[in-house]
């Protein structure tokens, strides 16, 4: 082969080379830019923090004031609805409901 050919297969691989090169970076950038406009959206939607469990604690104060608002029966009723005879033995994932179920209690007296 002569200078002149090589030289005319360089250039030829040097602008294959350019344009496999050109085409991932046009790929990388179209996947990037899905990604962060999703990102992007995701982090304009506000993000609620997650509700923090109710403890044992928690619940037995506002269940005692409902009893001490004359509500004691209602109080052993809504326990006996959720499978026990007392607060400790009432499954922690009920709380929530539980409580729910003793808001509705007015005052009695």
């Amino acid at each position: 082969m002569s200078k002149m050919s090589d030289m005319a297969a360089t250039i030829e691989e040097l602008r294959n080379a350019a344009a496999a090169i050109t085409d991932v970076a046009n790929w990388l950038t179209e996947m990037f830019s899905t990604t962060a406009a999703v990102d992007e959206a995701q982090e304009s939607e506000p993000v609620s923090p997650p509700e923090p469990a109710l403890t044992l604690e928690q619940v037995r104060a506002v269940l005692a004031d409902k009893s001490r608002q004359g509500h004691t029966a209602e109080i052993r009723a809504l326990l006996q609805k959720y499978g026990a005879s007392k607060l400790s033995g009432i499954d922690p994932v009920h709380y929530k409901s539980l409580l729910v179920d003793a808001e509705v209690l007015t005052d009695a007296t």
